[in-house]
């Protein structure tokens, strides 16, 4: 039985991407949480022949501002080479595509490139991720 001990190549800028893609999502829905939050009085409105939908964006805002906060520590503990901060990473990539196929119909060019992104970052940590632990090491 041999052992082969991980090392590291090129690959790892895979990883540094992830890390760097995933602060830039995590900014970008921090601040859109925070003008949610910030907006007087702001509701969104929906007609349909069943009736009339009133959705709380307040509450939408507090949901980006936590999520945001999240990727932005998640993404820094990846630059330390944390195995579970690859995980969680890869985890919140999912969430953040699946939840970018329901927007498709309203806007499908930013809902692709979103999910472009995220399938390009669970790429990044699952198949080179490895490395960011081995290069810290």
């Amino acid at each position: 039985m041999t052992t082969e001990t991980p090392r590291v190549t090129g690959w790892v800028g895979w990883g540094w991407f992830a890390g760097t893609i995933l602060i830039i999502a995590g900014a970008i829905d921090a601040i859109y949480g925070l003008i949610a939050i910030l907006q007087p009085g702001s509701a969104y409105f929906v007609a349909t022949e069943e009736g009339l939908f009133l959705f709380d964006v307040s509450g939408w805002g507090w949901w980006h501002l936590i999520f945001g906060i999240v990727l932005i520590l998640v993404a820094l503990a990846l630059f330390t080479g944390a195995t579970w901060a690859r995980v969680v990473a890869v985890i919140l990539a999912g969430i953040n595509a699946v939840s970018h196929l329901f927007l498709l119909t309203e806007q499908p060019w930013w809902s692709l490139i979103v999910i472009t992104l995220d399938i390009l970052v669970i790429y990044a940590l699952t198949v080179h991720g490895k490395e960011l632990a081995v290069r810290d090491a």
